[in-house]
This record gives C-alpha cells, structure tokens and sequence, in this order.
C-alpha cells in the first residue's frame, strides 16, 4: 500500500524531478504549483506528508503550514528552502514544521526528512492505538466493577473514571508531544523527559487496571479457618525491607494465643497490603520530628471473639475533610500516584467480612487504622 504525499512549488521544474523521485520511493504523489492548489488536494486527499517551498507567490510556505496544521494537525510538512531562507527554514519549526531541506536536493536528504516524518507519524500511531487499548481495557474493570457494586451509584463511579482515564491519557499526549519535539530537534533531553511520562503513565493505567480487578473480586472471597497472624506476617516480611530502605521503623506485633477463625486470607492480605503501603508512601512525605518514623502492625483479640488488625504510623496525619472522603470512589491524597481504589477496596472487603474499619488520625501526629472481624463472614 503507497502512501500519499503532497509536493508544492511553483516551479514545474522541480516538481516533476522532485515528483520522480518521490515516486521511485513508492508515493503517490500529488503535485500543486502554490498554496490554493495544495490546500484543495489535501482536502480531497488527506495526504500524511507535505513537502512546500517555503518562498511562493501569494501565500508562502510559512502561511501554507500554519494553514495545513490548523486544519489538520497529524500532517507531516516538510519545508523546501534555498541557502538564503535559512532564517525562514528555522521559523518554520516554530509552527511544527516536521523538518527543512535545503536545494539543490539530495537524495540522501530527502531519504532522512522522509524517514523522521514517517517515524513521527508511526510513533503517533502506536500511542493512539495502545492508549485506545488501555481505555479499552479499563472500561471493561469499570464494567466488572459496576457489577460487583450491584449498579449502584453508576453516575459517581463513572464519572470518577472518566477523570480518572482523562488525565492520564493527557498524561500519555503530554508524553507523545515531548517524544516528537525530542525526534524533532533530535534532543536526548527531550526522548528521555517523554519516555518518562508514557512510562509513569502506562503505569498509571496499569495499576488502575489491576486495582478495578481486585475489587471486581470482592464478591467471590474464598474463606477458611485460618490463624489470623498469617495475612499480618506475610505484609510485614513483604514490607520490612522496603520500610527499612527509607528509614523507618516497622514493628509486627502480634499477640499470644490467637484462635483460628474464618476469613479470607488473601482478602485480609490485600487489605494490610494496601494500609501498610500507604502508610509507608505518607511517611515518605513526611519530615521525622522526634527519630526514625514508626509503621506498627498489631493483632490482637477481640473480647467478644474475632479480632482486631491496626496499622498506625507517626506520619503527617489528616484532617477532618479529608478523613471524611477517604472511602470516596477515586479519592486519593496521593496526587497522580494514587488510584483512589485502594481504600475503597479494603472496606469492600471488611464489609464482605461483616466486620468494621475505622480511622483516627490528627495532621502532625499520624493515624490508626482499625479493622475488627467478628469471624462470621459473608458466603
């Protein structure tokens, strides 16, 4: 399959050498002699290139590309100058212009501003299409997790993921910008700076994706007669090192003689997972006052039977706003880390449990966090 492509100048002469040799290259070219030609075959056409002199009668070339990029954005235009529009040529990428070449012209550069605009046109390509997959992906979690909730409150759940899903596909955009000025200007700086923002992107998106799953789950627990210590110890030797690494205190402390009861332990699991990791990501935010941080990971009994999980920390604390929304769908403190399900998440879990989670917790002083099963779940 060719690829079509517009080639402007009013010299005949160089439209039909330049023509030639596009062709020989496998286009289909489509030859206008000034700027209101051009602008109606690219109408009719929509070629992915343009190559335009950059001096013409009546509208130049500078004109022509403001022109084409109002109209249609994606289009690759490669500017056309002599030795003496040098100041021109360089204009141009101002107004995205994809690259110049100076006449006469060669084959080899014509060859490398060809290439650069073919790859600034797959890379577009392959974002858009994997930023669609991951809408994709995340809209079939939604779907899962409107189920799992019993459609309840559809509007607000929706809603939250469509914000959600809007910032980081602008996060990706943001990224793809950065990546075409990089190749544009052949600027290392500029590819690694927009490397960086699809990867923490597509992270973004990832975890999102896996958090949706998780909670899609919630209905189908698997509960057994376990020891309540295990889901707290698996946490805290997954998490001791990665505490240690920032310089905080992490203590298990468990108590003697803990009765098996009934639960699902990866359930539980998941949710001291998620409350020692965000206990860890607030310590991380927060200056020590008095030493190391503490993170505290306690079991103990309850009187009336079952038993209590917390999790307290010595970080920055809340205050009563947002304390408020914690289990809000989609509220997070975390900023562009956070999906805002995690908690959300953890008190579906509980809930399947039949048991509580509550929090106390003052700005400058840390918060609790409190989860007590009875030992008599739901299923």
């Amino acid at each position: 399959m060719t690829a079509d492509i517009l080639l402007v100048d009013d010299e005949a002469g160089i439209r039909k050498v330049l023509g030639i040799s596009l062709a020989d290259l496998g286009y289909t070219v489509h030859a206008a002699e000034d700027a209101a030609s051009a602008l109606s075959i690219i109408e009719a056409v929509r070629p992915s290139i343009a190559l335009t002199d950059i001096k013409m009668p009546g509208m130049d070339g500078i004109e022509l590309l403001k022109a084409i990029k109002g109209r249609y954005p994606d289009t690759e235009v490669i500017m056309l100058t002599g030795h003496g529009d040098m100041d021109l040529a360089i204009e141009s990428l101002k107004f995205q212009a994809t690259d110049f070449i100076t006449k006469p012209i060669s084959d080899d550069a014509l060859t490398v501003a060809l290439k650069r605009a073919g790859e600034r046109i797959e890379m577009r390509r392959q974002l858009r299409a994997y930023t669609e997959n991951l809408e994709h992906l995340v809209e079939e979690k939604s779907r899962q997790l409107i189920e799992a909730e019993r459609l309840a409150a559809v509007g607000e759940t929706v809603a939250g993921l469509s914000h959600t899903i809007k910032n980081i596909t602008g996060g990706l955009d943001g990224g793809m910008f950065v990546l075409g000025k990089g190749i544009e200007l052949e600027d290392t700086a500029y590819l690694k700076q927009g490397w960086e923002l699809v990867r923490t992107n597509v992270d973004r998106i990832k975890n999102l994706s896996l958090d949706l799953l998780n909670f899609a789950k919630t209905d189908r627990l698997e509960y057994r007669q376990v020891n309540p210590e295990q889901p707290a110890r698996a946490v805290f030797d997954l998490m001791q090192s990665r505490a240690r690494d920032h310089g905080m205190d992490f203590i298990l402390d468990v108590a003697a003689g803990l009765a098996p009861m009934r639960m699902d332990p990866e359930g539980i699991h998941q949710c001291l997972m998620n409350l020692v990791t965000n206990a860890i990501d607030a310590c991380m935010e927060t200056e020590p006052a008095n030493g190391a941080q503490r993170i505290t990971l306690s079991v103990r009994p309850l009187e009336d039977g079952g038993v209590c999980y917390q999790v307290a920390d010595t970080c920055c604390g809340m205050d009563e706003p947002t304390k408020s929304r914690l289990f809000q769908r989609f509220f997070t403190t975390k900023g562009e880390r956070g999906t805002g399900i995690g908690l959300m998440l953890t008190r579906a879990i509980v809930h399947r449990h039949k048991g509580t989670i509550h929090i106390a917790s003052q700005p400058g002083k840390g918060s609790v966090f409190t989860i007590n099963l009875t030992g008599n779940p739901t299923g």
